[in-house]
């Protein structure tokens, strides 16, 4: 499929690069036709600056050793890209957060019948790797922010531990109450798991990655290949973060020294009960002892048993006790100011603790923000400095819970509610195909970037790129078709899982999220493996998409910074929230055709095949508890904001006229979609629009108060969460027809 997508770019190349050209000679969203050639040539400048070479020794300087939060490598981390900052010209700053942080004391998984064996919990060192023996600082595989626990039990195989699953144990009558839950990573995050383990009865989760999804199913292990090895463990946070993220002990503020803290035990985001991952090798002499109905079809993995249900007989002893101690998150903080509008701040972001050595996941993007940083600090030495403030930061803390990011917006949520105008977010990066995901009032301003960034390989724009890969590999016909026929791809809404998310979901600042994959091959995520010596042979050899990652956040920190009227867009914005609304009333419609099972209890066709998977018959429809709302509320709402955003667009169609006035309403419009009594049973999270699913963990819910409401059949919240979301919208569109006016005005 891969030499199939990149046949057809090649075909493409010669038109489309012709294409790129014309789409260069417009004008850039928010400048007029000579501010656009401006800069544009500053930006080749920028491109020039970009020094390869220097990217791979910080790659592998700071990935040299494991730097996890609170140790001594990730604060020679923090001052290392602090005094890098420095060098540049840019005002800098070490921020500091005493944060409570897990680390293990005894971990501990033993089956005691009907056969014995001990867990190694151990990842081997390999000769090929000379990184992986570097092994001071190094914690275990664990889950942060599990409840220390030592619990004794039967274990029961949930799949994926997501809710369809539940429902496919709960048709064989099997339940996990008493018990202890196996599953394997995927599907959800990883947080999802012990959370609905918890609540369905379970003792404990066990979580580890089966080679079909993670390991020789896939391709060769390492070291002959990029793929997870049998010894490799995913670590990673379980932390409740659909909740909030964060400190634990200091939801809603900054986690100073002084901070008012919560006690231990109110603290919401501390699993209910023990969780810790294993390596498939420690996972196959547990699944080979069960028994019990054999999984359906749809369940099995790719080690060599048969694989079944449970409960038991096997029965496990496991023990997690963790080290629960205040530990200091350091925030990296540079500033660059504008010269003409210092006030509003573009924030550009990227994490800098790893849960090991972390060469893929974050050193890739962190050594990205360095590169453009030193890029645009070069740029102001020339005297080209940004007519708005740049801040950089390399967060701390990321991996366990988002907490650097969010503590550091906690702390000053009064001054970026009135100066943030966008936060820039990268992670990790790879080869591949751009990957964009954000606030849609940012969706063209993206496209015109993509429009203008070429694919190091094949020469062709990279929304070019993606187009192609859409067309052939979109995961429904719609995508495919949206592909071909609409001018502009659609960003992703954002969910969670980076440091975006205190910015977007908590204070309504407007935020994207860039990264290149889809070809550099995975398998180290979260691993002892995450060396240099791996993401420099499977992930991006040369750094060449480290590149264009440079090259897209760079135009995207540039723009914004420069740009007389914001980059702000409203057509594409409408076009979403259009699909969100349909996908609400294809919900309930996909609801209420529910089938039941020979025993008559309801049940989603998506279930049933996984109970019936040898078998053509469909259980026969029957009437569903699923009532009929009143969408024309959002509807109405979404015709206005469909006239608001088109005058708008007319207006600015090929004029950048604005005022300090005008930007400020464009760069608080997102405040806009946000509520302050919060997301039902979760009022950390204020966005009306997109927000993390409280069973999905980092997966996006849309339109959340409502879809939610629907999903778990709290049927009575419904419409009162739509008349909310149509408000939300109502306020938007009124806020656009307020800067038309003024640009009316103005012309």
């Amino acid at each position: 499929m891969e030499n199939c997508v990149r046949y057809i770019s090649i075909l493409l190349s010669v038109s489309l690069l012709s294409i790129s050209q014309l789409f260069a000679a417009d004008p850039i969203l928010g400048f007029d036709v000579s501010k656009s050639q401006l800069q544009r040539q500053l930006e080749r400048e920028f491109d020039q600056n970009i020094n390869k070479d220097e990217m791979d020794k910080w790659l592998k300087d700071l990935s040299i050793v494991p730097h996890h939060v609170g140790s001594v490598a990730s604060r020679d981390v923090a001052e290392y890209v602090a005094k890098e900052f420095e060098s540049w010209g840019y005002d800098v700053k070490i921020e500091e957060y005493e944060v409570l942080i897990p680390t293990p004391k005894e971990l501990e998984v033993e089956l005691i019948s009907p056969s014995k064996y001990q867990a190694k919990l151990y990842e081997e060192s390999l000769d090929e790797d000379p990184s992986t023996s570097r092994r001071d600082n190094l914690l275990p595989p664990y889950n942060a922010f599990s409840i220390d626990g030592e619990v004794e039990g039967e274990l029961v195989f949930v799949n994926y531990g997501i809710p369809e699953d539940y429902e496919v144990l709960e048709q064989h009558g099997i339940d996990v109450e008493g018990k202890i839950a196996i599953a394997k990573y995927g599907k959800s995050w990883r947080g999802i798991k012990p959370k609905l383990a918890g609540e369905k009865g379970a003792i404990a989760t066990i979580i580890y990655s089966d080679p079909a999804d993670d390991g020789y199913g896939r391709g060769d292990v390492y070291p002959k290949g990029p793929f997870k090895n049998e010894s490799g463990v995913q670590r990673g946070s379980v932390m409740d973060m659909p909740t909030y993220p964060g400190d634990v002990l200091t939801p809603g503020v900054g986690a100073t020294k002084n901070a008012k803290r919560l006690k231990f035990e109110d603290a919401q985001t501390i699993t209910k009960i023990p969780v810790i991952p294993i390596s498939y090798r420690d996972a196959l002499p547990l699944l080979a002892a069960m028994e019990g109905p054999v999984v359906p079809g749809n369940w099995r993995g790719d080690l060599p048993i048969t694989y079944h249900m449970g409960p038991g007989p096997a029965k496990v002893r496991m023990n997690v006790q963790f080290d629960w101690k205040n530990t200091i998150a350091y925030n990296v903080i540079a500033k660059i100011e504008g010269k003409k509008y210092p006030d509003e701040w573009i924030i550009r972001g990227n994490h800098h603790d790893g849960w090991n050595h972390g060469a893929a996941d974050p050193i890739s993007g962190l050594v990205a923000l360095m590169a453009e940083a030193k890029s645009i600090a070069s740029l102001a030495k020339n005297g080209n400095n940004p007519e708005r403030t740049i801040i950089y930061a390399a967060w701390d803390a990321e991996e366990v819970g988002l907490i650097g990011s969010t503590e550091w917006v906690e702390h000053y949520a009064e001054e970026l509610e009135k100066h943030a105008v966008v936060y820039l977010n990268t992670d990790g990066n790879s080869r591949g195909f751009v990957n964009i995901g954000g606030s849609h009032v940012l969706e063209r301003f993206f496209n015109q970037i993509m429009e203008e960034v070429n694919d190091p390989l094949l020469g062709i724009p990279i929304k070019e790129r993606k187009r192609s890969f859409l067309r052939i590999n979109g995961g429904s016909e719609k995508i495919k078709k949206e592909a071909k026929e609409r001018s502009d791809i659609r960003i992703s809404p954002l969910g969670s899982g980076s440091d975006y998310t205190p910015f977007l979901q908590h204070l309504g600042i407007a935020s994207a999220n860039i990264s290149f994959g889809g070809e550099g091959n995975g398998g180290s995520y979260h691993t002892l493996y995450d060396t240099y010596e791996h993401f420099t042979t499977w992930r991006d050899p040369d750094l060449i998409y480290g590149i264009s990652l440079v090259e897209v956040a760079g135009r995207a920190t540039l723009r914004m910074a420069n740009a007389p009227r914001l980059p702000f867009e409203f057509i594409g914005f409408a076009d979403n929230i259009r699909l969100y609304i349909d996908e609400l009333e294809q919900l309930t419609n996909t609801m209420r055709s529910e089938t039941q099972d020979i025993n008559g209890k309801i049940l989603d066709g998506t279930f049933a095949a996984a109970l019936n998977p040898n078998k053509n018959e469909v259980p026969p429809k029957i009437q569903s508890d699923v009532p009929f709302f009143n969408f024309s509320p959002l509807k109405n709402s979404l015709s206005r904001l469909i006239d608001s955003a088109s005058n708008f667009d007319k207006l600015t169609e090929s004029n950048s006229s604005s005022s300090e006035a005008i930007n400020q309403l464009l760069f608080s419009i997102e405040r806009l979609m946000t509520r302050d009594e919060g997301l039902p049973g979760r009022k950390w999270y204020r966005h009306y629009i997109y927000a993390p699913g409280y069973y999905t963990g980092y997966g996006v819910k849309t339109i959340p108060a409502v879809r939610e409401s629907i999903e778990q059949r709290s049927y009575n919240d419904v419409e009162p969460q739509i008349m909310k979301a149509s408000e939300v919208i109502d306020k938007v569109s009124s806020r656009i027809d307020k800067i038309s006016e003024l640009l009316e005005e103005i012309n």
